[in-house]
């Protein structure tokens, strides 16, 4: 290394140039990095839901749940089985080991589950399989209210917002809670239904069978051909009154002869209020691996251009934003990084009394901290508190070199009476390898960080590569730019200067 710091000394553009591209590509690389809370985890869990309604818990345990898991059992790397048998519900988790790629593992149950489906009970709904995914967590809620009906409310929320909602960047999924969807409610007359001999079946097979739409096939003219289709879907009330269920001595029996159709709103299952009103709540989530903070703005820059459109009457407010708390933290420790800076700055002056000197030695915290950026880029971490964390940990460190290098340096001038351009290569020469052996023994600290195994090491990875990348900058810095710096703006002691 004492090589390089004699060519960087007798080459300075060549030592700024190396430092300053390291530079200028940890900034661009700062502006294209993520900001999030934590790293991302990829924990490989998957559950598979099986619902088969009016089942009791015996019965799904041998005709379900069993079934599902000897299917999984035979895929590699399993860790850990958990079943839940419920009335009319199975409920199966699967833990892989760490090992295991999340997506491969949702893939294989999803095949495997897919192979015994003709052996479960006809009654069962279609699986489910989900993967157990925090980074795919909701990071909003938007509230939406309006002096109107709960069921209106709903269906503006659905139709004009979610839907619009649903294309902006890195939204994965947004779920209405609290809505009431529009539904068509039929009630029989026990009595009239006696009178003309009918059951509840027959009422619910006519509405099946007479609310449809069909294809009606392809009909050639010519040249052209037209593309038929049947449109026996009924939109109102008033239309299913008419629909007819059975003939009776030649006389159409119709909904309206056994009871009455009304046009209403399905039951309830969750509920939502805002201010105490009723409101309906949009649940936003992000797609997996996307940004929190990017998506967010993307969804709230989206959501006040689809307020323009909107009816007057209608209120809409983000009434939990995960982003903000993230900006908050992140911002937090960046202050806190600066600062840090900042003070180490005015402790190296209090001991070094030289303004150069103390710059030379301080302009190792940027440059190691701003290249950082880059390795952080290209391994995809994002600005997060581990990686922050990292950095802020590092501003004490990354300037050690500088200063050894720089004391040494000072010290051949002052007591060997050397020229500035002399000392700055004798004087790297000779603490060079004691710099070295620092600044390995602390990169076999922090490196192995970043080899981790285990949940922990999931987390602690960025914070060890972070760390391990900001100190061989360091290094670098005080092998190239310090010696240059000194030799150019370090100035000879007056006792010496006729020498």
């Amino acid at each position: 290394m004492h090589s390089l710091a004699a060519l960087c000394v007798r080459r300075p553009v060549f030592a700024t140039m190396l430092i300053l591209s390291l530079v200028v590509v940890g900034i661009f690389s700062y502006f294209s990095l993520g900001v999030d809370l934590f790293p991302k985890v990829d924990i490989p869990t998957v559950a598979i839901t099986i619902l088969n309604p009016g089942a009791s818990p015996e019965e799904v345990e041998t005709e379900i749940t069993k079934k599902v898991e000897d299917a999984v059992n035979t895929i590699s790397l399993v860790d850990e089985v958990r079943s839940t048998s419920s009335e009319g519900q199975a409920l199966v988790v699967v833990t892989f080991e760490l090992a295991k790629n999340g997506d491969v593992a949702a893939q294989e149950i999803q095949n495997k589950v897919n192979a015994i489906v003709n052996n479960l009970p006809q009654t069962a709904k279609q699986p489910v399989v989900t993967k157990f995914d925090p980074d795919a967590a909701p990071i909003l809620q938007i509230a939406v209210s309006a002096p109107r009906s709960l069921r209106d409310i709903t269906l503006i929320a659905d139709k004009q917002i979610k839907q619009k909602l649903e294309n902006s960047k890195g939204v994965g999924e947004i779920t209405i809670v609290g809505g009431a969807k529009r539904e068509i409610h039929i009630s029989v007359d026990p009595d009239r239904l006696r009178a003309y001999n009918l059951t509840v079946t027959d009422v619910f097979n006519a509405l099946r069978t007479q609310n449809l739409e069909l294809p009606g096939g392809n009909l050639n003219a010519g040249a052209k051909e037209f593309t038929v289709r049947t449109t026996g879907r009924v939109v109102d009330s008033e239309q299913f009154s008419q629909i007819a269920i059975a003939n009776r001595d030649g006389y159409v029996v119709k909904v309206s002869d056994i009871g009455s159709a009304e046009d209403s709103y399905e039951e309830p299952r969750t509920s939502a209020r805002l201010d105490g009103v009723p409101a309906v709540t949009l649940i936003v989530a992000k797609q997996s691996g996307e940004n929190t903070v990017a998506t967010a703005d993307e969804v709230k820059s989206r959501l006040k251009e689809i307020a323009k459109s909107l009816p007057r009457d209608l209120k809409t407010e983000v009434i939990s934003d995960q982003s903000v708390f993230i900006k908050a933290a992140v911002d937090s420790i960046k202050r806190h990084l600066v600062e840090g800076s900042f003070f180490a700055s005015i402790i190296i002056f209090l001991f070094l009394a030289n303004i150069r000197t103390t710059l030379i030695a301080a302009i190792a915290i940027p440059t190691s901290i701003i290249s950082t950026f880059a390795l952080m880029a290209a391994m995809g971490f994002t600005l997060n508190q581990i990686t922050m964390l990292a950095l802020t940990l590092m501003v004490g460190i990354v300037i050690d070199d500088a200063i050894i290098v720089l004391e040494n340096i000072y010290r051949f001038i002052e007591e060997k009476g050397m020229s500035p351009y002399e000392a700055a290569i004798e004087g790297t020469r000779e603490i060079g390898l004691a710099v070295m052996a620092t600044t390995l023994s602390l990169l076999a600290v922090f490196l192995p960080v970043g080899f981790m195994g285990g949940i922990v090491g999931r987390f602690m990875s960025s914070f060890g590569f972070t760390s391990g990348f900001a100190i061989a900058v360091s290094l670098l810095v005080s092998f190239t730019l310090t010696p240059m710096l000194c030799s150019r703006f370090v100035k000879k002691p007056k006792e010496h200067a006729g020498g």
